[in-house]
């Protein structure tokens, strides 16, 4: 068994751009499939099993924001590069509550989209291969235990579901307990550089991270904010 090919959902209703994608990153040896309409592309993310969705924000039938909500429900390992036509719309694509890994804005060049999914499948191998890796399997800060292989993470037993980013943010925390990170270094952590002037993004991804693992988010035991510089995870860690 050599490796597999890597697949690619491409959703996107400009049927030129579309298909231009699809054959680009064909003769890159990917698998690529291409739909035009939203309830469609929904579908197929749902149930074909893809290493990567290029999805556009507007589309007939269902919007791009609502496939990449679903999808991430489904799917916190899936790669989502959105597409975007007006660059108005990139806050919201930066996808507070969305989870989308990358975007472009268009009009974009095709080797742009290229170098864009070939960094994204080299990150999706990176975080499989990073777990497998020597180092910690698991890290343990009270009830809430997070296992870094299976990326899953429970609190008094009880599995509490994260977005990819969320998972991401957490482990940042709880590798390093009560250091302080500023939003900034966070964004650069678990984003990736170029996303300068999002801070207000970390914030929101805390927010929602405080009311899935903290008892009471007003009062956070694990995530707290250190006024005027960040945050820090306050709780002490084991790592087995």
């Amino acid at each position: 068994m050599g490796m597999s090919k890597h697949k690619v959902l491409v959703i996107e209703d400009d049927r030129e751009i579309a298909n231009l994608t699809a054959l680009n990153l064909r003769d890159d040896g990917l698998e690529v499939d291409v739909v035009h309409d939203g309830v469609d592309g929904l579908d197929h993310a749902l149930s074909g099993n893809y290493d990567l969705l290029i999805l556009d924000l507007m589309l007939p039938g269902l919007d791009g924001l609502e496939i990449c909500r679903r999808v991430r429900a489904h799917d916190p390992y899936v790669m989502i590069l959105m597409l975007t036509a007006k660059s108005s719309e990139l806050d919201r694509v930066l996808g507070l509550e969305l989870g989308a890994d990358d975007y472009l804005p268009k009009p974009f060049s095709l080797r742009e989209v290229e170098a864009r999914v070939k960094a994204l499948l080299r990150r999706k191998t990176a975080l499989e291969m990073k777990t497998e890796e020597t180092g910690p399997k698991v890290l343990v800060a009270g009830e809430l235990v997070i296992q870094l292989e299976a990326r899953e993470v429970t609190l008094a037993g009880r599995p509490i579901r994260l977005t990819t980013r969320e998972f991401d943010l957490l482990v940042q925390f709880a590798r390093f307990p009560n250091r302080v990170f500023t939003r900034t270094q966070l964004l650069d952590f678990v984003w990736g550089h170029g996303y300068d002037g999002f801070e207000h993004t970390v914030n929101s991804h805390i927010n929602r991270l405080r009311a899935k693992i903290e008892m009471d988010p007003a009062h956070p035991h694990f995530i707290q904010t250190v006024w005027g510089v960040g945050y820090r995870f306050a709780a002490q860690v084991t790592q087995q």
